[in-house]
């Protein structure tokens, strides 16, 4: 795993929240339905145990939304009340901001869970041979800016083969995630920021013309940004010849009679190469969960004891079958004492 903004955006989520006291509003009336929001990738996921979660206890189904990490965390964020969000969903940590923007609303004791691994995947249709990329090249692709020489210039790429003569001789059209997702947050970490810091004529720029440069996507019609479900990235694809899309890894895992993945750096995007980090565009997927909220909304607990079960995220668990790439054995052990931690509070 490439630790990027991962590292650092962890440190200051635990050191802000870590000694918060719990803070429970006074005049919180019981909510019957669980409240989720947030990223579309886990999305799936958190839908699976709430399904299963209806069926098998005596508690209403929880309500899930797709709205993107960021959507979702401004969503929790915005209130301590009992019909606010319970569970925020994110395919990337917190960002100092929201965890400050959460403690100014009085929502100070956020509780992290990581629940699994995901990778992003550069995917387009069966139709075509799959597309053999590097890092600089797909950022050559879709930046805003590129170098040419020691200078920064508006992206005159048109067709793949201008950015590298051995690619294909076709126009590029990439449908990529939207600044609301944490995919977005994802891409520019792990791919553009990685690749942009390879180019000589990056020393030419000054810091806050280096963080623009690195993390802007094209607005010229060859990138385009899909703020709804992935599924809408899925259909784009299905439908436009020679279309790229940026996807989750388990829409690939979910839809690999229709869709392909790119080999990216050398790596292919498979359940194995994510899981043991070789695949280079791998990351942690999280639940934040409202501590505030556990005596306030039926069935709280138990949805979050449902979702870190063995049966749920365990490796042979039934949310590997809908794409979850599990964490190891120690990772778990370690993330499910952090629940049982959590749920043990009185």
């Amino acid at each position: 795993m490439k630790p990027g903004l991962y590292a650092w955006a962890k440190m200051f989520f635990w050191a802000t929240t870590a000694a918060a006291p719990l803070l429970i509003p006074q005049a919180a009336a019981a909510r019957e339905q669980i409240r989720i929001v947030g990223s579309s990738t886990v999305y799936p996921f958190a839908t699976a145990v709430a399904e299963n979660f209806g069926k098998t206890t005596g508690f209403r189904a929880p309500v899930v939304e797709s709205t993107g990490t960021g959507g979702g965390l401004k969503l929790f964020c915005a209130s301590i009340d009992a019909a606010s969000p319970d569970i925020a969903l994110a395919s990337r940590p917190i960002h100092a901001s929201e965890a400050a923007a959460c403690a100014e609303h009085g929502v100070k004791d956020l509780f992290e869970i990581t629940i699994g691994y995901d990778g992003l995947v550069i995917a387009s249709a069966r139709r075509d041979a799959p597309l053999k990329l590097t890092e600089r090249q797909l950022f050559q692709a879709i930046a805003k800016t590129v170098p040419q020489g020691d200078k920064w210039v508006p992206n005159p790429y048109r067709k793949w083969s201008d950015v590298d003569p051995s690619l294909p001789n076709e126009k590029i059209l990439v449908f990529g995630p939207a600044p609301n997702h944490g995919t977005r947050d994802s891409l520019v970490d792990l791919v553009m920021t990685q690749a942009c810091q390879s180019f000589a004529a990056l020393k030419t720029l000054d810091q806050t013309q280096q963080l623009k440069a690195c993390g802007a996507v094209r607005e010229d019609g060859a990138f385009v940004d899909v703020s709804q479900n992935y599924t809408i990235t899925l259909q784009k694809l299905l439908m436009e010849p020679h279309a790229v899309g940026i996807l989750p890894f388990s829409y690939l895992d979910q839809n690999g009679d229709k869709i392909q993945a790119a080999v990216f750096d050398g790596q292919v995007a498979t359940y194995d190469n994510i899981f043991k980090g070789s695949y280079p565009l791998s990351r942690p997927l999280f639940l934040y969960v409202k501590t505030e909220h556990l005596h306030t909304t039926a069935g709280l607990k138990e949805y979050i004891a449902a979702f870190t079960s063995e049966k749920a995220w365990g490796k042979d668990g039934y949310l590997a079958e809908r794409g979850l790439i599990a964490l190891t054995d120690e990772q778990r052990r370690k993330e499910s004492a952090k629940a049982q931690e959590l749920l043990a509070r009185p």
